[in-house]
C-alpha cells in the first residue's frame, strides 16, 4: 500500500513547491515578524493577512516523540518516531525523525535537528528531520 500523501491546497501550495526544491518555508507577519506553521494566509495570532513567506534554516530540535511499534500498512512495518519539533525560527512541526536508531537512547529530547526531503511522488517531497551533522 503506497503512503497516504498531502493533497496541496491554493494556501498550502507554496509549502509544497519549496519542498520539492529542498527548501523549508515559513509564514510570518511583516508587522512583528513572529513566524507560523502550518500555512495560512493569515497570521494565526493576530489575523493580519499582511504576511509573507521566507526559506528557514532547516534547523529544529527534537520536542516531544512517540516510537509507533504498530505502523499503518503505508508506513511500513518497522517502528518510526512521529515527532514535534521546534524550528529555530520558534513554531512546532510534526514529522518524523528519520536516519537514526528509533529507540529512546537514540532520540534525546531538545537533540539537535535538520530538514531532510524525501521525493514521494512527482509533485510531493515531505520533510523529515535527522539528527544535525554539525
Amino acid at each position: 500500500m503506497a503512503r497516504i500523501l498531502p493533497e496541496p491546497t491554493p494556501e498550502t501550495q507554496h509549502f509544497w513547491d519549496g519542498a520539492a526544491r529542498g527548501e523549508l518555508l515559513l509564514q510570518r507577519n511583516k508587522a512583528t515578524g513572529e513566524a507560523y506553521f502550518p500555512p495560512r494566509p493569515f497570521c494565526p495570532k493576530t489575523g493580519s493577512r499582511d504576511v509573507e513567506v521566507f526559506k528557514a534554516s532547516g534547523k529544529a530540535v527534537l520536542w516531544s516523540y512517540v516510537i509507533n511499534h504498530r505502523p499503518r500498512p503505508d508506513m511500513g512495518t518497522e517502528p518510526y518516531a512521529i515527532a514535534v519539533v521546534k524550528l529555530e525560527e520558534g513554531p512546532t512541526m510534526m514529522t518524523n525523525i528519520v536516519n537514526c536508531p528509533q529507540t529512546p537512547e537514540a532520540l534525546v529530547l531538545d537533540m539537535p535537528l535538520e530538514v531532510v526531503f524525501e521525493k514521494m511522488s512527482d509533485t510531493i517531497s515531505l520533510p523529515f528531520f535527522q539528527p544535525a551533522t554539525a
